[in-house]
């Protein structure tokens, strides 16, 4: 560096401390283009960074209230009578709890729930004499379940013979397949049990030719795969819920479940795949809308990933108009007050608004306001079509 240009840099950081003083801006450390502030700082002007003079709180304590004053359409209830695919409302197999169930359905204009525990056998058949036996039969289907302990030589045939027993036994498909299988499931030799593992195949195939749906979860949030470091944007989650945090040594990827998922897509091409949460591509709806193209057997369900919709909302609505045959609602856990944001983003174009929890995400939805059409495919028609033993009479055309 020449004498020259050192007097030139001397002089322009002078003049910089001057008018950040000015400004009532002092203290703090420079940077380069393209560097980072060092923790505990913040950029308060183009490569000036600077410490908080009062002690920063927790992520966990700072919650700004809003000062933007926008229009707000809250919609307690569906616009139009909706289906969740991806219902978790705990043991159905008694009136009492089908009673409280129905009458919140009611309250938020579900017409059907799928039962969605993956249950089998025994606990399948009483579920479903319950439902069976009471006036609100039609407003729910079960869908049965897999065993995938013991995998081995002939269980592929075993398992769909069971299928075949659960489906006498009532029961609509299967799911929801969870999250456990390719995660965690291990084979009797203690490996993993991967999901495109050949001794599955003839399951996969007899939902073909039974021609029922499997509805599977496969994965989790990609960053439930990443370090939990200070760029993770779930970080929270997972700090909150140990068992999430799928990014230990030696422990299987993002990418590799991705991979084994669409291994089995492309084997089974006759067998109909619903895939449980966009199938963890909400987050990259290009990626979503390359495995709808590439596989034209899978169907998508919306539970539990609302906070990526919402953060996208004009992509998200150009996703649900060009592929609107292909989603279907579902909601997954259920608690009855968290329905009313799908209705919202779904429906109307507000802005700006909470999310209804915080730790899945700490920034605000908006509307995507979706054409009727749209929304009548999301919240049943799609739904009709894919899992067939459904009530079909009585739908607003």
């Amino acid at each position: 560096m020449t004498k020259a240009t050192v007097v030139l840099v001397l002089v322009s950081s002078a003049a910089l401390a001057a008018g950040l003083a000015a400004q009532g801006i002092r203290g703090g450390s420079r940077i380069t283009p393209g560097q980072e502030c060092p923790p505990g700082t913040t950029e308060v002007r183009p490569g000036s960074c600077q410490a908080p003079s009062d002690p920063p709180p927790s992520i966990l304590d700072y919650r700004p209230r809003s000062t933007l004053v926008t229009a707000e359409h809250l919609v307690p209830k569906a616009k139009f009578p909706a289906i969740d695919v991806h219902g978790h409302p705990g043991n159905v197999a008694s009136a009492d709890a089908i009673n409280r169930v129905v009458g919140i359905m009611d309250s938020l204009n579900i017409r059907v729930m799928l039962v969605a525990e993956n249950v089998s056998g025994q606990r399948l058949t009483s579920t479903q004499a319950a439902l069976n036996a009471s006036p609100h039969r039609d407003r729910f289907r079960v869908l049965a379940g897999i065993d995938f302990r013991n995998v081995g030589p002939g269980w592929g045939e075993r398992a769909a013979q069971q299928l075949e027993a659960d489906l006498k036994a009532g029961a609509i498909g299967v799911g929801e397949v969870g999250k456990q299988f390719g995660l965690r499931i291990a084979k009797p030799d203690g490996s993993r049990l991967k999901v495109d593992e050949p001794e599955l195949d003839p399951l996969w195939a007899a939902f073909a030719r039974l021609d029922v749906p499997a509805f599977i979860h496969t994965a989790e949030p990609q960053e439930f795969f990443q370090p939990q470091d200070l760029k993770n944007e779930r970080w929270l989650e997972l700090s909150l819920f140990a068992d999430r945090r799928n990014n230990q040594p030696g422990h299987v990827t993002f990418e590799q479940l991705m991979t084994e998922r669409n291994n089995v897509f492309r084997k089974h091409p006759k067998t109909r795949f619903v895939a449980a949460h966009f199938g963890w591509h909400a987050n990259d709806l290009a990626r979503a809308a390359k495995m709808l193209d590439d596989f034209p057997n899978v169907t998508i369900e919306a539970g539990a990933i609302l906070y990526d919709l919402g953060r996208q909302p004009r992509a998200a609505r150009e996703f649900f108009i060009k592929y609107q045959d292909r989603i279907m609602f579902g909601k997954d856990s259920f608690q009855p007050e968290e329905y009313p944001y799908y209705w919202r983003v779904f429906e109307t174009a507000d802005e700006y608004f909470d999310y209804y929890r915080d730790y899945h995400a700490y920034w605000k939805l908006y509307g995507i306001a979706l054409p009727d059409d749209v929304l009548k495919k999301v919240y049943y028609r799609n739904a009709l079509r894919v899992f067939k033993g459904l009530p079909q009479g009585g739908w607003p055309q």
